[in-house]
């Protein structure tokens, strides 16, 4: 009853926030950000498993790192830096499933998807002399490609698509902070946000049924 309570409570208000953010008043516009995440981490506790293994652990302490950074990301830096050690915390639960190899295909896709970030977003930065920045988000690039790619070692849907939904969120966040104004970019980075971290959640359940 309380999961599906918080499942509920997760969802009416992280839909409120990703379509309603201009209703919020400026001073509880943060607390209805990180109302959901808190009820994931929430959710990820009590996620009933057989055993309570690494990969329960380092999702719902990835969960944990990603909440702040959804809070400090307001100081840039600081907040990319709080949200990469969740994706690596993420990369970790990922690598001790080992249930399978990364198709090659994706391999080659996400190399190539990279390098375009890579070279089109860091290669701004450095342009415009921003070093420090472009050293951080080619660094972030290339975890959260790591966590992609990972991802499809656990055989498990829920973690494959909450990876996916992850890197295409931070994917158009980096677009219109660095690039360009993305129409809709709230709606599209929040929505896949959310998204991505309730499939990451899942998968903790998912992971225990495919062991």
């Amino acid at each position: 009853m309380a999961r599906k309570v918080l499942i509920l409570l997760f969802f009416g208000l992280g839909l409120y926030y990703v379509f309603f953010f201009e209703t919020i008043d400026s001073s509880l516009k943060m607390v209805f950000k990180l109302l959901p995440m808190i009820f994931l981490i929430v959710l990820a506790f009590l996620t009933k498993v057989h055993v309570k293994s690494p990969y329960y652990w380092l999702i719902s302490i990835g969960l944990i790192f990603c909440a702040v950074g959804d809070y400090t990301l307001q100081w840039f830096i600081i907040g990319l830096s709080f949200f990469l050690v969740g994706h690596i915390f993420y990369i970790f639960a990922f690598r001790s499933t080992n249930q399978q190899n990364t198709p090659l295909y994706v391999k080659i896709f996400l190399a190539l998807y990279g390098a375009v970030m890579m070279f089109w977003i860091a290669g701004s930065l450095l342009q415009k002399g921003e070093t420090v920045l472009a050293v951080a988000v080619i660094a972030y690039i290339l975890v959260i490609l790591t966590m992609g790619w990972t991802s499809f070692r656990t055989g498990s849907k829920f973690a494959v698509i909450g990876a996916i939904l992850f890197i295409m969120s931070d994917s158009v966040l980096a677009i219109n902070r660095f690039m360009f104004d993305v129409a809709y970019s709230h709606i599209l980075i929040m929505f896949t946000y959310y998204g991505a971290q309730f499939f990451l959640m899942l998968s903790i359940n998912d992971y225990d049924r495919l062991r």
